[in-house]
């Protein structure tokens, strides 16, 4: 080609554009801007099941964002000035289209690599693995398009304006899209199917109306290898018991799954939301093969025998309510997710009903009072905290009839490095006469982050009459530990410093991170990474 020719050819080129290229490149912006939500959003179940759901991902899903556009943004402008061609802006976006529909490949490779460096830097390097280099490729699109669309330097800041505006846009879009409708209707996997394949049907468009090139739809069959299919995973544990996920969904507020292990002697189930077991129980029998929904059980009506109303904040799998009911106490539920509640119907033989809303909303609302309340709620490795903060405790309290018991659940420690355990302890003192804590562990059989039954009441100080217990069937696998945790109860001094729990001052998820290492290494440590993805 003749210099002349060159020369026609990058003038053409960095011609502004058509009518059609224009609005091409709008719907392009707006698309790209509702794509980097998504992506952002999503991360926190990509990566959850393995970290958990806490600040440390979210913060590390933020600052891979943050990294990625801002490179995106210096290289593409760079290769806007240098190429100030449309073709190799759909080009890049053909390109991160790709590697979205890898993802839900890659991940589990790419979070066991990654898990030897920590709950924070794991999650960092995990995210920058997974979703840096589509979110850098995606970040180009701005500048590329502003330089593409920019005709006259006096109009300049309309057409910068307009498209941030447009990819504003596109954000809100991909942000409400993806929080309140995809993640419960499609999945992970399918919503980044979904996005891969736009991103390739966006540049496959382009180039096939624009650049006369038909043949580029044949790109859309990039597609169709990744597509998601419906499969539960299955795997042997060593030893030989066979684990069988029987159930899986993403809801609004975390992947639940229902998970089957079938031993030689032995078929239990558990119910397991963002890798954490929220319950599980003999299929046999019905009864929990975990220790403390025992504790919750037993001590608080050892504690108030005479008690007839019952508030379980937090339905897992149904046990304790299940339980309540069966002793002829009329029991509520709160629960703030609907699919846990069709999960404990269906698979763990739930009947009651469920208050389907937030905690703290029902406790400002109810007029009702019970002689028992229990706390046992969990978002990733942690109790939300602003239903341990001294607002939400007082609003329990106020719940409570005179004497009432409130029994919770906590993961956490009782070594003196353990901040946050105790600055739950201090608060509950705050509120409540009376407060004692009972390890879920034999003695010298504490893993560092272990369940730890709280109980909190007004009045004299109350002991449990052990009899009470002997009453009630406890399964073989639980039974030693419950036997001894029900009988050596520690009461906590009051602190003559405490460390209050506010709604303005609550650092649970950002403290005592040993712990929800400890407890992420554990799960990793018995539990079968396929079960997990």
């Amino acid at each position: 080609m003749s210099q002349t020719a060159k020369s026609m050819a990058r003038s053409a080129a960095a011609a502004p554009p058509g009518l059609g290229l224009a609005a091409y490149l709008t719907a392009t912006t707006m698309l790209c801007g509702a794509l980097v939500m998504v992506i952002e959003v999503l991360g926190s179940r990509v990566i959850g099941p393995f970290f958990g759901v806490s600040l440390f991902v979210w913060t590390s899903l933020i600052t891979v964002t943050l990294v990625a556009l801002a490179a995106g943004y210096a290289v593409g402008g760079y290769c806007a000035d240098r190429y100030p061609s449309a073709d190799l802006l759909y080009v890049l976006l053909l390109a991160a289209g790709v590697l979205i529909l890898t993802i839900p490949f890659l991940r589990q490779p790419v979070l066991n690599a990654v898990l030897p460096a920590g709950l924070r830097w794991g999650a960092l390097a995990g995210s920058f693995a997974l979703f840096g280099p589509p979110l850098f490729l995606l970040g180009c699109v701005s500048p590329y398009v502003i330089r593409l669309a920019a005709r006259e330097l006096h109009s300049l800041g309309r057409t910068v304006g307009g498209f941030y505006a447009a990819s504003t846009a596109g954000s809100v879009v991909g942000t409400i899209a993806t929080g309140f409708f995809l993640i419960a209707y499609l999945g992970v996997a399918g919503i980044f199917w979904l996005c891969g394949c736009l991103l390739v049907l966006l540049a496959a468009g382009y180039f096939a109306l624009f650049r006369g090139k038909p043949q580029a739809l044949a790109l859309l069959l990039l597609g169709w290898p990744a597509y998601p299919q419906a499969h539960l995973p299955g795997a042997t544990m060593p030893g030989g018991t066979q684990v069988q996920v029987v159930h899986a969904r993403d809801s609004f507020y975390g992947n639940l799954r229902v998970v089957e292990y079938a031993g030689e002697r032995l078929r239990t189930r558990e119910l397991v939301i963002d890798g954490l077991v929220q319950g599980g129980v003999d299929l046999a029998n019905g009864l929990s093969v975990y220790e403390y929904p025992y504790l919750l059980e037993f001590l608080p009506l050892a504690l108030r025998p005479q008690g007839r109303h019952c508030l379980v904040i937090g339905l897992g799998a149904g046990v304790v309510p299940r339980w309540y009911s069966a002793q002829g106490i009329a029991t509520d539920v709160v629960d703030i997710d609907p699919a846990v509640a069709r999960i404990a119907r269906d698979y763990f033989a739930f009947a009651g009903e469920v208050n389907v809303l937030d905690a703290r909303a029902f406790l400002i609302h109810s007029t009702q009072h019970y002689d028992y309340v229990i706390l046992d709620v969990f978002s990733g490795d942690t109790t939300p905290g602003h239903l341990l903060s001294i607002e939400a405790l007082r609003l329990v309290h106020a719940r409570l009839v005179p004497g009432g018991v409130l029994a919770m659940n906590l993961i956490g420690n009782l070594d003196a490095r353990s901040a946050m355990t105790m600055a739950v302890v201090d608060t509950l003192q705050a509120v409540f006469a009376n407060v004692a804590v009972y390890p879920v562990y034999l003695p010298g059989q504490s893993a560092g982050a272990d369940n730890l039954v709280l109980l909190a009441y007004d009045g004299a100080a109350r002991s449990a009459d052990p009899k009470r217990f002997e009453a009630f069937p406890v399964h073989p696998m639980a039974d030693r530990v419950v036997r001894h945790a029900l009988r050596h109860p520690i009461v906590p001094p009051v602190r003559p410093v405490p460390l209050l729990l506010t709604d303005d001052f609550n650092p649970l998820d950002s403290r005592d991170l040993w712990i929800k290492e400890q407890l992420r290494r554990e799960i990793l440590g018995t539990t079968h990474p396929d079960i997990l993805i």
